[in-house]
């Protein structure tokens, strides 16, 4: 994603970055190939594809236990401007470039839960056991999450105001809702908790588990599944493709599924597979519910979207697209139900309050 998208990218690879999904596709010859929604891996040991992945019951809804709103207002945690300092970070960011928004925050409030859960490890740059091949240098990360120094802007200046008290965790779930909040014009208001602590480790090789371009409506499903929400909210929060830019090389695979007048923009835009293009035609800045109108009339650049069109959710996205705060309302529970997934807090091992976003203390 392009740089003047900085928001925007965390935002999108955030609310996607939890999910595990990956299929295998053995060959007759040669070596083996894993897909992971992303990339067709070789390998010459189908023992480490990942098994194709099936509905499974639902995990249990992310309690978030011990969490609470206005969390850095009660006493042991007393740092009552932290998210004020944080809301003012992201309104200059999107004030100096409008292009920015949510798409950064919050995919990155859900990149920080990619294998480790809501604990910041999408920041890191190196970790508690040195390792330098991390999260942000996985493939469906790399020169792709952007923002980072609007987190780290925010961080700073809130070490400045009360040390040691506000996590990289929360800052990130934070800076999704005030991003989310302007990237609406004020109509999307998350309620978000505070208390998670930030984790000590990151790895690259846990972003194979990302749901990515080319996953199918299973792999989709599954992945929200397995972290105990729903296919409804697999579709809500698919929603904030309304935002941000795709690189050429994920979707031009797609022309001819395409509405034809929008293939035929997209190729005029595409004569170099690394270009990148709006996700949304219509309102590309703008978080709303358009993204889902998109869907319906074959507008949309990945297959993980087209594939919503399927008998078994096209009822969520008709009602989306039609109802007038429906999505919204519907976005702010699922992005509130997201930032509780895997979360460390007070007690729990291998977790601190980092002073600084992208090192272990």
């Amino acid at each position: 994603m392009a740089s003047n998208n900085k928001l925007v990218v965390l935002v999108v690879t955030l609310l996607l970055a939890f999910l595990g999904t990956v299929a295998s596709q053995p060959q007759q010859k040669g070596p083996y190939v894993c897909f992971n929604g992303w990339l067709r891996l070789p390998t010459l040991n189908p023992q480490l594809c990942r098994p194709r992945p099936t509905i499974q019951p639902r995990r249990i809804r992310p309690p978030g236990q011990g969490l609470s709103y206005g969390y850095y207002n009660n006493n042991g945690s007393f740092c009552p401007s932290a998210e004020r300092i944080i809301r003012d970070a992201v309104a200059k960011a999107v004030t100096a470039n409008p292009g920015m928004a949510p798409g950064s925050f919050v995919s990155s409030s859900t990149t920080a839960s990619s294998g480790y859960g809501c604990d910041g490890s999408v920041l890191l740059t190196t970790t508690a056991s040195r390792n330098s091949d991390v999260e942000r240098e996985g493939p469906p990360n790399k020169n792709s999450l952007r923002g980072f120094e609007v987190i780290d802007a925010a961080k700073s200046a809130i070490e400045k105001a009360c040390p040691g008290i506000v996590s990289c965790a929360d800052v990130v779930a934070f800076a999704a809702r005030d991003a989310s909040s302007v990237l609406s014009n004020g109509r999307i208001n998350i309620k978000m908790p505070g208390g998670r602590l930030d984790g000590r480790e990151s790895f690259a090789n846990e972003t194979d588990q990302l749901p990515g371009p080319f996953s199918n409506l299973t792999q989709l499903q599954s992945s929200f599944s397995n972290q105990g929400l729903t296919s409804d909210e697999m579709v809500t929060l698919s929603g904030a493709h309304t935002i941000g830019r795709g690189r050429c090389a994920f979707f031009s695979n797609r022309f001819g599924d395409m509405d034809p007048a929008f293939a035929a923009k997209l190729r005029a835009q595409c004569s170099n597979t690394n270009n990148f293009v709006n996700q949304d035609d219509v309102t590309p800045n703008v978080l709303d519910k358009q993204y889902y109108r998109n869907v319906i009339d074959k507008k949309v650049l990945f297959n993980s979207d087209a594939v919503l069109n399927s008998t078994e959710t096209i009822a969520q996205v008709r009602q989306n697209a039609n109802g007038a705060t429906t999505w919204e309302r519907k976005f702010e529970q699922a992005m509130e139900n997201m930032g509780k997934i895997g979360v460390k807090t007070r007690g729990a091992q291998g977790a601190e309050i980092r002073k600084v976003c992208s090192r272990v203390n």
